[in-house]
């Protein structure tokens, strides 16, 4: 089934067909062939659609397109859309669209949803409350498991996730979860209480959804429950939210890192001015750093003016700091956001990079010592008399280089991250360019006591 043939149907008013043909299809799959589809034709599958299955098409097609629809339907049809939605969805929905137009959906929706909405969205952005949802199994400690899996029947339809049941005290505290095999597998006759340990595992809704990640990659679940200060159950994440979580922290983690201020739409979905402005910023400072090098030049204009050789190999030299910091920071940071590293391994990230930069600076120390000499040899480039000096002189400044490269790049994310300031914004075009300055003194500076008394 694809576009044209649900626009023949439209056209020729098959709406029986249409709807017949869309249910039998997986909502992601319909998704998929409304992207491709006009917002007047989309219009009208929706209205044509039972309502729970059309918000569950609807939770699968992406922000921007949800948008644009909810303007073209009627307040009814956005009514029943929004009412239906699972809340963690809704919520997503809710928080990215602009204040006004949020409270005016809200509205549309019935009590106990427009209870659950303003619950969640009452959450800090980009806590766990916001992703959570409230569909979940709760159970007394003094049920049997007949009783639960009796419960389970009656309520587990309209439920997220059916993986746990959770045990509430009388006050609606969180005292244990229950995976399904085991429910399954007791005597049904025996009460919740003999099958408990009263071990388990909770997020709290004021925490850092990024938090919430790495509790899921570490304890390999597929939903959490969520309580918050005092213990009260008030939700429960799934694991198909957290996956989102994940993709976006990542992708703006990277944005950040190529000196990209953080896109809030799709790359194709953002508009040229927008774009420009974001990454004109990062440019704008970039360049600003840069002028340092320019200035640094200028400072060895003499010295380059006495041995103009040593002007070929600053592109060199500059670049393969510049490279090594780029390197050493990205590493870094990303070991900082898995959770690899900790602030208290300083001191063992900085014996590392020293020991790699060292490593590193004498591989290509030899491989610039060997340029010269072998460009010399073959009379490809002559370096007058003093060729020796003058790789000596760019295989000492390429060791000092990339050491000094590597130890910024990985020392400089830690200490943001101690300064509470993200290390992604630490981009490794910036470390490059900090490099950069640097570099060209540490060359122009071997260069002189190397030098001194021959070019110089």
């Amino acid at each position: 089934l694809v576009g044209p043939e649900i626009v023949e149907m439209i056209t020729n008013r098959q709406f029986g067909e249409l709807r017949a043909t869309l249910e039998a299809l997986p909502p992601d799959a319909v998704a998929d062939i409304l992207a491709d589809m006009s917002l007047e034709h989309v219009g009208v599958v929706f209205r044509v659609l039972p309502r729970d299955f059309a918000a569950a098409i609807f939770e699968y097609m992406p922000l921007p397109a949800q948008e644009a629809l909810l303007h073209s339907l009627g307040q009814e049809q956005v009514a029943a859309v929004l009412n239906a939605m699972a809340p963690d969805d809704r919520t997503a929905l809710l928080e990215e669209l602009p204040g006004a137009v949020t409270q005016r959906l809200l509205t549309l929706l019935s009590p106990d949803e427009r209870r659950v909405a303003t619950q969640l969205l009452g959450y800090p952005e980009e806590s766990v409350g916001r992703r959570m949802t409230p569909d979940y199994v709760a159970a007394r400690a003094d049920w049997t498991v007949a009783q639960l899996l009796e419960h389970i029947r009656k309520v587990g339809r309209d439920k997220e996730t059916l993986s746990h049941a959770y045990v509430l005290d009388e006050r609606g505290r969180l005292i244990d979860d229950l995976r399904l095999r085991e429910i399954v597998l007791a005597d049904p006759n025996a009460r919740l209480s003999d099958i408990m340990d009263r071990q388990f595992f909770a997020l709290r809704a004021d925490q850092d959804q990024e938090e919430a990640v790495r509790e899921f990659q570490r304890l390999d679940r597929i939903a959490l429950p969520v309580v918050d200060s005092t213990g009260l159950l008030v939700g429960i994440v799934t694991v198909d939210d957290v996956l989102d979580v994940a993709q976006q922290e990542a992708t703006e983690d990277i944005q950040k890192m190529g000196a990209v201020e953080v896109l809030d739409a799709p790359y194709l979905e953002t508009d040229l001015l927008t774009m420009a402005r974001k990454r004109g910023l990062w440019l704008s400072g970039l360049f600003l750093g840069e002028m340092l090098t320019a200035t640094a030049m200028g400072h060895f204009e003499g010295e380059l003016a006495r041995a103009q050789k040593l002007a070929l190999f600053v592109p060199l030299i500059i670049s393969s700091g510049g490279n090594s910091g780029s390197q050493a920071s990205t590493l870094v940071i990303r070991a900082l956001a898995l959770g690899e590293v900790k602030l208290r391994d300083w001191w063992r990230v900085l014996r590392r990079e020293l020991a790699s930069g060292l490593l590193l600076g004498l591989w290509l120390a030899l491989l610039g010592l060997a340029r010269v000499h072998a460009w010399q040899w073959l009379g490809w480039q002559t370096y007058t008399e003093y060729y020796h000096r003058i790789a000596l002189t760019v295989a000492a400044a390429l060791l000092g280089v990339i050491l000094w490269g590597t130890l910024v790049g990985g020392m400089l994310p830690l200490l943001l991250r101690r300064l509470k300031i993200d290390p992604a914004t630490l981009s490794a075009p910036l470390v490059a360019t900090l490099v950069d300055v640097s570099g060209l003194v540490i060359y122009f500076e071997v260069g002189m006591l190397i030098l001194r008394g021959t070019l110089l």
